[in-house]
């Protein structure tokens, strides 16, 4: 889990997934050569901060998206979510400005007319600068805690993947967490140059009534949006005929990169399949290590068979 560990320890919230995408593709220059296929690389101010693989003759892509939550700082040190992190008094964060390192604590401040979120640096922040949890990797024998497993974990599924793939696309995304940003621009691409019309969203789900952690990989028939399902039912009889031991997810709230995906005028089918995760958006998300080992081997059958 140490690639992991490194990953969620990387700065790249919504806006600045630069920061991961120079990563990946410094990771990826250094590792292609002991993959079973070569890709091609795209990135660049035509796919802004997003990155794309190109692997032989596709048929199916994986969209993982790269940004995390956090905060921007507005005026006097308060606080602004990027997308929807937990708000918890006391949290450790960290960022950068011009003037040097960040470490300092969220601060939450209320007052009869509303609740404010502030920092209790010692100076006064430069505005709009980015903060993130600090990160505690914690592995214990079958568990990982975190903050930003959501969705680093889906990118290390994507990273597996690439290592023993064909034929494929992976899609590193950007804006998940706060709206969207680059899915559109990335499905225009790989339909009209691969006609590819099929994809996998590598991402993190909560933990519900209905979604346990250690129950296998989660199948999504739904959040807020509605893929297809004879997609979908596809998906579920690959899992059965592999014996992949999985859940299935049904809620009427949520998104993700299959969201923006969805509403996009390219008549691409779309399945949600990932990690349930406790603590979501928090500094301490947690997931349980038998489902990411059923999602990687999960996705290595769907990237062949589909």
């Amino acid at each position: 889990m140490k690639q992991l560990k490194q990953l969620c320890s990387i700065h790249a919230p919504t806006g600045e997934e630069y920061y991961m995408r120079d990563f990946l593709i410094e990771y990826i220059n250094n590792n292609k050569s002991q993959w079973k296929s070569q890709p091609q690389l795209f990135y660049g101010k035509d796919f802004k901060d997003s990155l794309i693989l190109v692997f032989g003759k596709p048929r199916t892509a994986i969209f993982a998206h790269m940004d995390s939550v956090g905060f921007n700082i507005r005026y006097n040190n308060e606080l602004i979510p990027i997308g929807s992190p937990r708000i918890i008094n006391g949290t450790p964060l960290l960022g950068k400005d011009s003037k040097g390192e960040i470490q300092c604590e969220l601060k939450v401040i209320d007052s009869e007319e509303e609740t404010k979120i502030f920092t209790n640096f010692s100076r006064e922040i430069e505005r709009g600068t980015s903060l993130t949890f600090k990160s505690n990797f914690i592995e214990s024998e079958n568990h990982i805690e975190s903050c930003y497993l959501d969705n680093r974990l889906g990118i290390k599924n994507a990273l597996e993947i690439a290592n023993s793939i064909s034929d494929g696309i992976i899609a590193f995304t950007c804006g998940e967490e706060a709206g969207g940003g680059t899915v559109e621009l990335i499905a225009k691409f790989i339909y009209e140059n691969y006609k590819v019309s099929q994809a996998l969203i590598s991402d993190i789900t909560w933990v519900t009534e209905g979604v346990k952690l250690g129950d296998g990989c989660v199948i999504s028939l739904r959040d807020k949006m509605i893929p297809s399902r004879k997609f979908v039912n596809k998906i579920i009889k690959i899992a059965k005929e592999q014996n992949i031991k999985f859940q299935i997810e049904v809620e009427d709230s949520g998104s993700s990169d299959g969201g923006y995906l969805h509403k996009t005028p390219y008549p691409i089918d779309w399945c949600f399949i990932g990690v349930a995760c406790e603590n979501i958006h928090s500094p301490s998300e947690k997931v349980h290590k038998e489902d990411i080992l059923n999602m990687t081997n999960f996705y290595k059958k769907l990237i062949e068979l589909l």
